[in-house]
């Protein structure tokens, strides 16, 4: 049903290298760009997260209430996720844990334009 999802973002290379790394070890890569946006997911017929620069050359603001749910399929996954975030430098917004009793395992973080990303696994 989700095609993609986009998060504003202030710098292009920055945000390519950030997501794209951070996301590398769910097999997802670069996978279009033109000149203030990219595509990064694992084909361009699952659901993919997409940076840009906003079209009205205004600041990209972070939702508040807004957030990017990454499935990490395991609580290791959810961990490595978490501490590949950091190294590329977003902020820690809540450390892995389990949220939920044996529902709900995430982690949070802030990219480096302050948007929120939890990266989840259920079980």
């Amino acid at each position: 049903m989700i095609g993609y999802v986009t998060v504003g973002v202030t710098d292009m290379d920055k945000a390519k290298a950030f997501y794209s790394g951070v996301l590398a070890d769910l097999g997802a890569k670069v996978l279009m760009e033109m000149d203030r946006i990219a595509f990064i997911g694992k084909s361009m017929s699952e659901p993919m997260l997409s940076v840009c620069i906003p079209y009205n050359g205004e600041a990209p603001n972070p939702g508040n209430g807004n957030m990017l749910a990454i499935t990490a399929g395991s609580k290791e996954n959810v961990d490595a996720l978490h501490r590949k975030a950091l190294e590329l430098g977003a902020s820690d917004d809540g450390a892995p844990g389990q949220r939920i009793p044996d529902v709900f395992y995430g982690a949070y973080v802030r990219d480096p334009d302050g948007n929120k990303i939890a990266f989840f696994h259920f079980g």
